[in-house]
């Protein structure tokens, strides 16, 4: 479980990215949808530092909006600095778990050979 949260961490900016580029989402949302999509270590918890982090670079915007019963929720949206630090990520994670699934592939290969 260490290793897959120290790989999350390296990623989880780039995750919430793509999560608020579908649509707007507040955290607990977000984490749902994180979870929903197989990264269940991912908590509230652990993504407001991240959102904050995001919003101050500038590539998110925070904003309130009022829910029925309760208080306001926070939603954030990507702004274009966002979309476009996105895009980099994605090429540079692409280019990363391509030389990774490389190495675990050929491992694989190379012990075949020698059985």
């Amino acid at each position: 479980m260490e290793h897959s949260s120290q790989v999350l961490k390296g990623v989880l900016d780039m995750c919430l990215l793509a999560i608020i580029e579908e649509e707007p989402s507040y955290g607990y949302e977000m984490v749902d949808k994180l979870q929903e999509k197989g990264l269940e270590l991912v908590s509230e918890g652990s993504i407001y530092p991240l959102l904050s982090r995001l919003q101050k670079k500038g590539y998110i915007q925070g904003y309130f909006v009022e829910s029925q019963g309760g208080p306001p929720r926070k939603y954030y949206r990507i702004e274009a600095a966002g979309q476009e630090q996105l895009r980099r990520w994605a090429r540079e994670w692409t280019r990363v778990s391509a030389g990774v699934e490389e190495v675990l592939n050929g491992g694989e290969r190379e012990q075949t050979a020698d059985a």
